[in-house]
């Protein structure tokens, strides 16, 4: 199981990523179809980091082990509430 501090560090590079396509969409690298497709998919991706994230603290807080912490599936993560 990843570690919080690499779960940080993808959490990095998938914002870098979508700076990058907003820059390639500025520059008229890529189109807005492109860039709108894979921005959903990072977007997923964040949700489900930023998830896996809270779910280890509260295990830790908890006493729980945070290494049973799990990714859940895209369809989770996207239908929370707040």
């Amino acid at each position: 199981m990843a570690e919080d501090t690499d779960i940080r560090t993808r959490i990095g590079s998938l914002i870098d990523e979508e700076h990058r396509l907003r820059a390639a969409l500025q520059a008229g690298e890529i189109t807005a179809d492109d860039e709108h497709e894979r921005l959903k998919g990072l977007e997923v991706e964040l949700d489900q980091c930023w998830d896996l994230l809270r779910q280890r603290r509260a295990k830790r807080e908890y006493g729980a082990d945070p290494g049973e912490a799990e990714v859940r599936p895209p369809g989770t993560v996207e239908t929370y509430l707040g």
